[in-house]
């Protein structure tokens, strides 16, 4: 006899009225561009261990977190107002390492320490189990979704996987054992996997072909978070090395690298600007501009390790996650008139 233990999900309804709303959704509005001017909105609370995952649904209205080892817990939020929307109670039996939503916001993964990786359909501002994908033998640790929402690529301490997302099948392996990949990222038209391990290489996979392109040894440890800016153009990856690196995808070369971290750097998150990227750590969260790699903001709240981040596709607004199991919401507050 097998015995199965669903998720649980409990929904608590989602509201998303002006009248309640701190921050303005509109588009190009100058000031919410101002990224020195990002300050705290909200504080977050619910997870009770570390906050290990962060990402928002497409359309920005929703902010999804995953909890750590002593949960396997995944939480829906409004970083509109701050509050708790529902929570999918069973979600894994271990930490929810990373979750990711599909381009056309049909489907939320997520992926974890028990070496699954489950499916949820999403309708109607609402998630329900699909199914689960069991292949990898060691801990699921990274997602990235094709930009045709067609292919999910796992990173894993057994390698890189590839899965088929419509049919919900798996396609087969790119890397097995040879690293402990950390990390990865799919290039914003779909041809190339970027991908960090353990011993602070990154390298470059072509989708079509499922060969290597080139390989790396970027940093002098781990790589932590590796990410395409929109264009395609530069890839940028975090380590525990304490730095980050700005890299010219087409040449391969270092364009930058950026210091000042006091320890590791945890997670990385991208503006969809294309042109401001943050970086989180023990020492909280850092805001630059990539071109120049100037230090345009800090943003310190967090009492312990930042641990995850993530920025709203609409570019307003910042999340972060810590080991003070806490969620904290960074913008620009509206003034009312």
């Amino acid at each position: 006899m097998v015995s199965l233990a669903l998720p649980v999900m409990t929904w608590e309804g989602f509201y998303n009225h002006q009248a309640d709303a701190a921050i303005e959704f509109a588009p190009n509005s100058e000031t919410t561009n101002n990224f020195a001017n990002f300050q705290l909105l909200y504080t977050l609370k619910g997870h009770t261990g570390t906050v290990k995952s962060l990402a928002f649904t497409p359309d920005s209205r929703i902010l999804i977190s995953g909890g750590a080892e002593n949960e396997g817990i995944i939480r829906l939020w409004n970083p509109a107002n701050g509050k708790k929307l529902g929570n999918v109670s069973k979600a894994h039996k271990t930490a929810v390492e990373s979750l990711v939503i599909s381009p056309d916001g049909r489907t939320l993964v997520s992926c974890s320490t028990d070496n699954t990786i489950n499916l949820w359909n999403v309708k109607n501002y609402k998630f329900s189990f699909s199914r689960s994908f069991v292949g990898h033998t060691s801990n699921v640790l990274s997602l990235a979704v094709s930009p045709d929402s067609k292919v999910l690529i796992s990173g894993a301490l057994d390698g890189i996987r590839l899965w088929d997302l419509l049919q919900q099948r798996p396609l087969g392996s790119l890397a097995r054992f040879n690293n402990l990949i950390y990390t990865v990222a799919i290039s914003p038209d779909g041809q190339t996997l970027a991908s960090g391990d353990n011993k602070g290489v990154i390298k470059l996979w072509s989708l079509s072909s499922g060969k290597l392109i080139s390989e790396s040894a970027a940093h002098t440890n781990s790589v932590t978070a590796v990410a395409f800016t929109p264009d395609g153009q530069t890839l940028i990856s975090a380590s525990r090395d304490r730095t980050v690196k700005v890299w010219n995808v087409n040449s391969g070369e270092l364009f930058r690298t950026l210091t000042g971290h006091n320890n590791w750097v945890n997670a990385i998150a991208i503006n969809p600007d294309g042109q401001t990227l943050a970086s989180a750590g023990r020492d909280g969260i850092r805001l630059w501009n990539i071109s120049s790699g100037e230090l345009i903001n800090t943003l310190s709240g967090h009492t312990d390790w930042v641990s995850a981040i993530a920025f709203s596709p609409n570019g307003r607004v910042l999340a972060s996650g810590g080991y003070d199991q806490k969620i904290k919401i960074w913008g620009i507050p509206v003034k009312r008139k």
